[in-house]
């Protein structure tokens, strides 16, 4: 199979949404917690916020994941997933109350929510098992661009007009609008409405979590141990905090943000192209080992090179991992249940990476940084060591 057959149009076009949604939303990751202070929100109720937000996301995609496949339909909820998120942008500048900012916030994770499963459903569906790799890679990788994409404009504008963070709002929501216009594109695959099996107004919000009993030795294996990773796999705002800790200032730690963006980028098409070839469970433990080593040895940091190196083989790891462990669930899965058994995944990641960050949060102020992050790089290899075990040499392609 040729290149050109492999990306198809259709995973060119989800690709390109996501990366000018990706830009939309790391444009304001950055300047996010200090937008909210400047409206009169403390810490703690930003916190609130923002576990709040990341929790609708997370059980969302599980409902929605389920609720896809049973209408057999993708397009829509990618569709109605990205115009959320990008009508939510705006919104966060136009009032300042809290109750309308929390409404705003939870409207993009929602967003999210909607979109994830369906959207990752696609990816599988268009590609082979042979080539879930680069498929999954090369997404992960123009999702990344805008990653990084964002935080440069960011950082630009903020240098011209420092302190107008509502305009940065309005602004986002031009590359929104971008990613709702391709996401237009994306047609429907035709489907057996025989296939369709259940009533969807019966489907309750927590249904998904029936999916583990129905679910294969393999993807129970699998995802115990990348929900177990998720335990100690904290936010990202722990790294960049870090280099706070050593007094950096705010334009140096969003650009070592911007170079782990760039980075991953780079890397998360070839590293899938090469996971094709070695194996997807190979290339994910590998990820996962270079995650433990990262985070072993970040408490011990204090210069910029060794940040800087860090921040790199963080990237590694990401490239090695994000889009990979999608493409071994959805090899796990049967098609009709693909987008149930990835919001299966994403719904419990995403509330254990919540609890993660708490008990980090938690670590971090009572024994300090070092200890914190010593904790999570062995507790991750204790992971890698029971995936290593059960996942063995059984292909999962």
């Amino acid at each position: 199979m040729s290149k050109t057959k492999i990306l198809t149009r259709t995973i060119l076009l989800v690709s390109f949404v996501s990366l000018f949604t990706d830009i939309a939303s790391e444009m304001l990751y950055p300047i996010m917690p200090v937008y909210l202070r400047s409206i009169g929100f403390s810490v703690l109720l930003i916190g609130i916020l923002e576990g709040v937000a990341e929790a609708t996301a997370g059980l969302s995609k599980g409902y929605f994941g389920n609720l896809s496949d049973v209408l057999q339909k993708r397009v829509p909820f990618v569709k109605g997933g990205y115009t959320l998120s990008a009508i939510s942008k705006p919104l966060l500048a136009i009032f300042t109350f809290p109750l309308w900012v929390f409404f705003a916030r939870t409207l993009d994770r929602l967003g999210k929510g909607i979109r994830t499963s369906a959207r990752d459903a696609i990816l599988s569906d268009e590609t082979t098992p042979e080539h879930k790799g680069k498929v999954f890679g090369f997404h992960r990788s123009m999702d990344t661009v805008g990653a990084a994409i964002g935080p440069v404009f960011a950082l630009i504008f903020l240098y011209f007009y420092p302190g107008e963070y509502k305009w940065l709002f309005i602004i986002a929501f031009f590359p929104g609008i971008v990613a709702i216009a391709l996401s237009f594109l994306l047609k429907e695959k035709k489907k057996n409405p025989d296939d369709v099996s259940q009533d969807p107004a019966k489907i309750s919000f927590f249904g998904y979590f029936r999916y583990w009993k129905k679910a294969s030795p393999g993807f129970r294996r699998l995802t115990g141990g990348l929900l177990a990773f998720a335990l100690f796999n904290s936010s990202d705002a722990f790294l960049l905090l870090a280099l706070k800790n050593q007094g950096m200032s705010d334009t140096r730690m969003i650009g070592f943000y911007i170079f782990y963006n760039l980075v991953y980028a780079m890397l998360s098409y070839p590293v899938g192209a090469m996971a094709d070839k070695i194996g997807l469970k190979t290339m994910l433990i590998t990820g996962l080992v270079v995650f433990s080593l990262v985070y072993f040895f970040f408490g011990f940091a204090t210069s910029l090179m060794a940040f800087g190196i860090l921040f790199f083989f963080y990237a590694i790891y990401a490239a090695c991992t994000e889009g990979i462990s999608k493409a071994l669930i959805t090899n796990m899965a049967d098609k009709s249940d693909t987008a149930t058994a990835i919001g299966f995944y994403t719904s419990f990641a995403s509330i254990f990476t919540l609890l993660s960050s708490s008990l980090s949060g938690l670590l971090w102020y009572s024994i300090g940084p070092k200890s914190m992050f010593m904790i999570s790089g062995l507790g991750v290899f204790a992971v890698v060591i029971y995936l290593v075990l059960i996942l063995g040499k059984r292909s999962t392609r």
